[in-house]
């Protein structure tokens, strides 16, 4: 959410920034600022009136004591009673309505963002050598199949389009990533949590999902109307642990990882490349999220980005890191890396992991605050990165380390859950 004084005091600079993201909300901002210049007036005489009304009502008993007549001060008073009442509704609703556009507007990017969308991402470095084979190299979706890793069919059967079912030893080599990335965030003092994948609107409204992408997420709803939510992300969770709660300086940061399935709504239909695991509506993903202080924001950005590079290096995988543009960015963020994996059968690289900043855009959302040195209270910062998210990395790496005869390496890092060095098909 982007803080209202902010917005008063500079409407013209917080209307560039929504440019950026190729959106103009120009008339959306003028009217938050119209009802903003309203409700304050409307508050002033409504203060003033409640100031009247408890100033008479201190003057009744002494009205009373004197033998005066009371009878015209207190239906004065009963009239001045039900105005303040009226107007009190009128100003909720008002404040209703600032709330609800003001929630609309999305994170400001920071100021070294380039504005535009996709075509303005800038690739920041490139990691390792694309793979050259000596032989017809075959797409993921092939070898997933000769080797049994992978059962499209029956996961369709059980799921719809955008399921499938690991098997054997595809699906230790799936246990095996996620083993991988847990360990090394335990190494990095990370502390895991095991969220609900059942979350209530609240948590969506928080992580700045709701109300605009409300209709992108999975809804559960039983028969006593109790609705929820399959989280798209642990992210949506891990933000909304210290909702409503003021943190301690020593608290500060708050490192948290949690690896949860990942449930997400795709729009459209599915394009030829993205068969198999590049594009589903389930995956499994280890999530990392930090809570800092204003101050330490920049430097917990730059270590989940190194985090979630390492990961990648460490399993031998060629990638490039790209800068987003404001457009590319998510709505609640105000800048993202992206580590994007080379898929050899595409020709393209896919991200693996966002790393994102909101900044306190969330915390605003959900009340998070900090107590800072000065005794005074500040919302804290928020920050996730996917560390990592399997179904591209599975695809890069059965195509980035198949031998010729159909084989595939185990990245070193792997072998002690896998319990081999190649994966050999069976005859």
């Amino acid at each position: 959410m982007i803080d209202l004084k902010f917005l008063r005091a500079e409407p013209d600079t917080v209307k560039a920034n929504v440019k950026k993201r190729c959106k103009d909300m120009d008339r959306e901002i003028d009217e938050i600022l119209e009802l903003d210049a309203t409700r304050r007036q409307m508050t002033a005489t409504i203060e003033a009136k409640k100031a009247e009304q408890n100033a008479v009502s201190r003057k009744i008993p002494q009205i009373k004591k004197e033998g005066g007549d009371v009878a015209a001060v207190m239906a004065e008073m009963k009239a001045l009673s039900a105005e303040i009442k009226e107007e009190d509704a009128k100003l909720a609703e008002l404040e209703e309505k600032q709330k609800e556009l003001l929630m609309a507007l999305p994170n400001m990017p920071d100021p070294d963002v380039v504005a535009g969308g996709k075509e303005n991402n800038a690739v920041v470095h490139v990691w390792g050598e694309k793979p050259q084979f000596d032989f017809e190299p075959k797409n993921h979706v092939d070898l997933c199949e000769a080797h049994g890793f992978i059962d499209y069919e029956r996961g369709a059967k059980l799921g719809g389009n955008g399921a499938w079912i690991y098997r054997g030893m595809g699906a230790r080599l799936e246990w095996a990533l996620l083993n991988f990335f847990i360990t090394e965030h335990l190494n990095d003092g990370y502390e895991m949590l095991l969220p609900p994948h059942m979350l209530n609107y609240t948590c969506g409204y928080t992580a700045g999902q709701f109300p605009k992408f409300a209709d992108e997420v999975y809804w559960i709803e039983n028969s006593t109307g109790d609705k929820k939510f399959l989280l798209p992300t642990a992210e949506t969770a891990l933000v909304n642990l210290h909702r409503d709660e003021v943190l301690t300086l020593d608290e500060l940061p708050k490192k948290y990882i949690a690896y949860t399935p990942c449930y997400r709504r795709e729009a459209g239909s599915y394009r030829s490349e993205e068969r198999g695991m590049i594009r589903g509506h389930q995956f499994n993903k280890v999530e990392m999220v930090q809570y800092t202080t204003a101050e330490g924001s920049d430097a917990a950005f730059e270590e989940l980005v190194g985090k979630a590079e390492r990961l990648v290096q460490k399993l031998g995988l060629h990638y490039q890191l790209s800068k987003l543009a404001a457009g590319d960015c998510s709505y609640s963020m105000a800048r993202t890396c992206d580590i994007e994996i080379w898929i050899p059968s595409m020709g393209i690289y896919k991200e693996v992991s966002s790393a994102s900043n909101a900044r306190d855009y969330q915390a605003r959302r959900g009340n998070i605050k900090y107590r800072g040195e000065d005794g005074k209270l500040h919302f804290a910062h928020t920050l996730n990165a996917s560390g990592l998210a399997t179904s591209r990395v599975f695809p890069a790496l059965v195509e980035q380390y198949q031998n010729a005869d159909g084989s595939i390496t185990v990245p070193e890092v792997l072998r002690p859950w896998v319990g081999t060095d190649v994966i050999k098909l069976e005859k």
